[in-house]
């Protein structure tokens, strides 16, 4: 009786099994999510061609949602940076209360010992 080649492998005792082997992929993961981003950007741009019957007409409506998307983000960058620059520098204030009392515990601590 003939036995196929992972029969035989997997009696093998130095080697395990074919299918119980876990090779680790030596590649870059950036490759992966562009390749991934790339897949997911084709796939849309056929939804959309097919539901509009024209990619001009899909691409034009992916050309608008990128458009509202990038003005968003221009028009709310600098009231974010301004409500983060303020929240830093209550943070900061906070900070050199505590230490500060801190401080002045410690040396009350010290003055009574």
């Amino acid at each position: 009786m003939r036995f196929s080649e992972p029969v035989r492998m997997a009696d093998d005792g130095e080697h395990s099994p074919v299918w119980a082997r876990t090779k680790r992929r030596s590649g870059n993961p950036l490759v992966g999510i562009l390749v991934t981003l790339l897949a997911l950007f084709g796939v849309l741009t056929a939804v959309l061609g097919i539901k509009e019957q024209s990619l001009a007409e899909g691409g034009a409506i992916m050309d608008g949602w990128i458009t509202k998307g990038v003005s968003t983000v221009r028009g709310e960058a600098p009231r974010v940076a301004d409500e983060a620059a303020d929240a830093a520098g209550a943070a900061a204030e906070k900070a050199g209360d505590a230490a500060q009392a801190g401080a002045a515990a410690a040396s009350d601590e010290m003055k009574k010992q």
